[in-house]
């Protein structure tokens, strides 16, 4: 904007520009910005480091099955100096652990294929090419321990590079680990069909999106997190086509998101995540000219609350709280208020009134927030900023598929590297 276009606003815009411009920033306590975006205090205001008083210290627990025990002796006696012999009976006072890694190398198995000459006819005879010989030199724990470390530790292929050879000696080009997820993605295939369709069976479900890059192109990352299974895809579309695809028909019970319009209207109740309102009402309460954004801070910790005891409290009750909790709200949302940031936020709560307290109808099935899909797109966020996305489009499936099969057989309780070991064996 010039000084022409300034010139032609009217005073109350002028005035509205203004305050727009002296607004402060929005932080991740009142937004949904991450946390790696705010200002840090400076040094003198920050908060001290270590533990805080009245913290209870932490040792680490002995092991169970050490894998060697070694007993220290006195040599002598601390009273009289007479010498102990070397097999002298003693008590145990102390015990102590010391825990170091082995020297780690790659095992290397040379397959030399022989040919023997007949005594009987005299020709010679070769053994079968072995299966050695076929396709990668390279193990399935040297697969797997990739794998692992690029889709759960987030390493990009020069750090993955680096890992290897560093610590295990092994020297591997960036065309070779290419190859490695390339050969490895079918095997997850069928790890995210299995989760797909117990997906396409659950009664509740939870979806986001976050941006990637694809190829060079905007792109984005979506998750659909039930009780029992997990489920990655990418798409070029943001649209709620790409639900549609995956859900095939399948309408859940409840279903909760944002209030993101491609992510609502696909389950018979919808549950918005309270949380992103309460950082906007956070916002407001600090910066807003009268005490609705307060009121309604004070609103949301009360059905968090709620939230956090309903599978401890009788159904009565649970009624009763919600009863007062949409009472209190349709009080506050007739308020009348002249602060643009509260109009704005009670507008937004108007339009999602009857998707906010839903989870009261499913006492211990259904969250107030959408935070465990927020948990699941995390190490995906994080990837983005590491290695700036995807070159082609195979290893952004490929890559979807590895968490869709991780994800889900965490929640059986296997864990990251064993589910991808496990698969690779199948």
């Amino acid at each position: 904007m010039n000084r022409e276009d300034l010139e032609r606003l009217t005073k109350s815009e002028l005035i509205d520009l203004v305050l727009g411009l002296q607004r402060p920033d929005k932080t991740s306590q009142t937004s949904s910005k991450p946390p790696s975006t705010d200002r840090k205090e400076t040094r003198e205001h920050s908060r001290p480091g270590g533990a805080k008083p009245g913290h209870k210290g932490h040792a680490r627990a002995l092991a169970e099955t050490p894998d060697a025990i070694e007993d220290h002796r006195p040599t002598h006696c601390l009273h009289c100096g007479s010498s102990f012999a070397q097999d002298a009976p003693g008590v145990v006072v102390g015990e102590y652990d010391e825990i170091d890694l082995p020297a780690i190398r790659p095992v290397v198995r040379r397959h030399r294929r022989l040919s023997c000459r007949c005594g009987g006819c005299g020709k010679t005879s070769a053994a079968l090419v072995p299966a050695a010989a076929q396709g990668t030199p390279f193990g399935r724990r040297i697969h797997a321990l990739a794998l692992y470390l690029k889709a759960n530790q987030l390493f990009s292929y020069e750090r993955l590079q680096g890992a290897f050879a560093d610590l295990f000696g092994l020297k591997l080009s960036q065309g070779a680990l290419m190859n490695m997820f390339k050969r490895t993605a079918p095997a997850f295939a069928a790890g995210r069909d299995e989760a797909l369709a117990a997906l396409r069976t659950a009664d509740v479900v939870a979806c986001d999106e976050t941006g990637a890059r694809i190829e060079g192109c905007n792109a984005w990352h979506w998750v659909f997190c039930s009780p029992h299974a997990v489920v990655h895809t990418t798409a070029f579309s943001r649209a709620a086509q790409v639900v549609r695809d995956t859900m095939e028909g399948h309408q859940p019970e409840v279903w909760i998101s944002d209030r993101y319009s491609a992510q609502q209207g696909h389950g018979r109740l919808q549950q918005t995540c309270l949380a992103h309102l309460d950082r906007k009402a956070r916002y407001v309460a600090e910066h807003g000219s009268d005490l609705i954004g307060m009121r309604l801070q004070f609103w949301f910790d009360r059905a968090f609350s709620l939230a956090r005891d309903i599978a401890t409290l009788a159904a009565s009750t649970v009624k009763s709280r919600q009863r007062a909790l949409m009472r209190d709200l349709d009080a506050i949302l007739t308020s009348t208020t002249h602060c643009p940031l509260a109009c704005d936020l009670l507008g937004q709560i108007r339009r999602a009134r009857d998707q906010m307290l839903t989870f009261c109808g499913f006492a211990g099935k259904v969250d107030a927030t959408n935070n465990i899909s927020e948990r699941a797109l995390r190490p995906s966020v994080i990837q983005r900023k590491v290695t700036n996305g995807y070159r082609a489009k195979w290893a952004a499936d490929a890559e979807a598929a590895l968490r869709s099969t991780v994800d889900t057989a965490r929640l059986a309780g296997t864990q990251p590297f064993h589910a991808i070991l496990r698969a690779l064996h199948s």
